[in-house]
């Protein structure tokens, strides 16, 4: 059998690691953005059947490079514009190098208490930093823990509006009569999935009307869906508000929809994703308004756009007491004095699975690196590039912008003359196809109203007004001649 990785070793090759990381992200540049392997590929370069011997680290490293390499689309790459920003900075690789090194199991307070303890530190410090409400501070009745996303967050805090919505019977007796959540067609399917998970079932799921322009959900259509389910004996479980939308980045009225729930005690969450942590920036804490009074959860994603790698999303409750009535089961085996005492944290009782990683300290290491100067810098950056290149694609011609487009996000189309409408959207397609296998950018598509829509998202720490400017005339150019080869 190969000895355990001595000290030493580990000293060595945690050497090589660092270095290849640094040159890795040094060239990123360099690399062809969207992978370019097919389906299958790597699997069969790789050997069918495990070593029966221990093997040198160089040669992990070396297929690393040979192997995988190519089946990498690279999030961190300055012409990544798919989807959200998945920002993997320095001091973050570093905190979560050293969650590894440490190897806790955060599930008990006893089990480490540093690491329950930094993570009530830099989820409040992450609150005060956003400027939501004191009393989802870890000190006040409420509170903050990281998920591992926010799919988990929004199934969390659906299990704790059911647990409240049935007076602690679902939890007790499980989904014995019918009952209810209420998104919107702009809401992420992961609300669907949680739905799922929890028993509701799609069926559960009500699709609340939006505003046809800004995409936002109707709180006129909510209350109209409120009274039609009251009359057929549905109890209400939760309101889901969204604060940037995956597809468009619209904001639902948080503060119109709260009054609604207030009004009927029914658990509002908002999903901000994406959008929450640029609260950071004073200018853009609009993204706020209603949270304060009105949502018993809030969720956003340090992951995407706060320069915190994956996995980091932090969720906060105005009132623990739900969701850990929800949550909490204590066998004797995780018994012990400081819980007995109720005096500490257990953040077990938070999610759902038991185990946890240490990743307050990858948070925590971003922060005290950037300050929240720092952070801000970051977000007005992404911001300004996203409003460049709105200007730019507005003063051409070819193309028209989709709007609003308050953020990071710039979703447009471009013009095909003569074509119909679903010619035009097949064509976008084929466009945003080129794009990508170029190696050079790599964009995402929504539909909106039916139509196909072109997603850029600005935010990578290494995307420069030079990369978007690079991007977007290689835009203009492959519209132009594919537009000469159609009818």
């Amino acid at each position: 059998m190969s000895a355990h990785m001595s000290p030493e070793e580990f000293r060595r090759h945690g050497r090589q690691v660092i270095d290849w990381i640094a040159d890795y992200l040094a060239g990123i540049e360099s690399q062809p953005v969207m992978s370019q392997v097919k389906p299958g590929e790597i699997r069969r370069a790789l050997p069918p059947e495990p070593p029966e011997e221990g093997e040198p680290f160089e040669s992990v490293l070396s297929d690393l490079g040979r192997i995988l390499l190519p089946g990498i689309t690279h999030w961190q790459h300055p012409g990544f514009f798919g989807y959200f920003p998945s920002n993997a900075s320095g001091p973050a690789i570093l905190g979560d190098l050293l969650s590894s090194g440490l190897g806790v199991q955060g599930m008990l307070w006893v089990t480490s208490p540093a690491c329950t303890e930094l993570e009530t530190v830099v989820v409040d410090w992450l609150a005060g930093l956003l400027d939501l409400p004191a009393r989802f501070r870890t000190d006040a009745a409420g509170g903050g823990v990281i998920q591992d996303s926010a799919s988990s967050a929004c199934l969390v805090a659906l299990l704790a509006g059911l647990h409240r919505a049935g007076s602690g019977r679902v939890t007790a007796e499980g989904i014995t009569r019918r009952y209810t959540m209420y998104v919107s067609s702009q809401t992420h399917s992961s609300l669907e999935k949680a739905a799922r998970i929890a028993g509701l079932g799609a069926a559960g799921v009500r699709v609340v009307d939006v505003d046809p322009h800004t995409l936002a959900m109707d709180p006129g259509h909510l209350r109209a869906l409120l009274d039609e389910d009251a009359a057929a004996g549905t109890v209400p479980a939760m309101v889901c508000a969204t604060v940037g939308t995956t597809s468009t980045t619209a904001v639902d009225p948080v503060a119109a929809l709260g009054a609604v729930c207030r009004e009927r005690g029914i658990w509002l969450h908002v999903d901000a994703a994406y959008a929450g942590v640029a609260a950071v920036c004073p200018e853009l804490r609009w993204l706020n308004d209603g949270v304060a009074e009105y949502a018993d959860s809030y969720s956003t994603n340090p992951h995407k756009w706060l320069l915190t790698n994956f996995d980091c999303a932090v969720l906060w409750t105005g009132d623990r007491a739900p969701l850990l009535g929800a949550l909490s089961i204590l066998p004797d085996y995780l018994r012990n004095a400081a819980t007995s005492t109720g005096s500490v944290v257990d953040y077990r009782n938070w999610q759902v699975p038991l185990g946890r990683r240490f990743r307050a300290l990858k948070l925590w290491s971003v922060i005290r690196w950037y300050g929240a100067e720092g952070l801000r810098a970051h977000i007005r950056e992404g911001v300004r590039l996203a409003q460049d290149l709105a200007s730019w694609i507005s003063a051409d011609p070819g193309f028209e912008v989709r709007e609003p487009r308050p953020l990071g996000l710039v979703c447009f189309r471009p013009v095909w003359p003569g074509l119909p409408a679903d010619e035009a959207d097949r064509a976008t397609m084929r466009l945003m196809e080129l794009l990508n296998a170029s190696g050079s950018m790599y964009m995402t598509h929504t539909k909106v109203a039916g139509r196909v829509l072109l997603r850029m998202a600005v935010g990578g720490p290494a995307t420069e007004r030079r990369h978007v400017e690079q991007a977007w005339e290689q835009i203009r150019w492959e519209h132009a001649a594919l537009a000469a080869t159609l009818p």
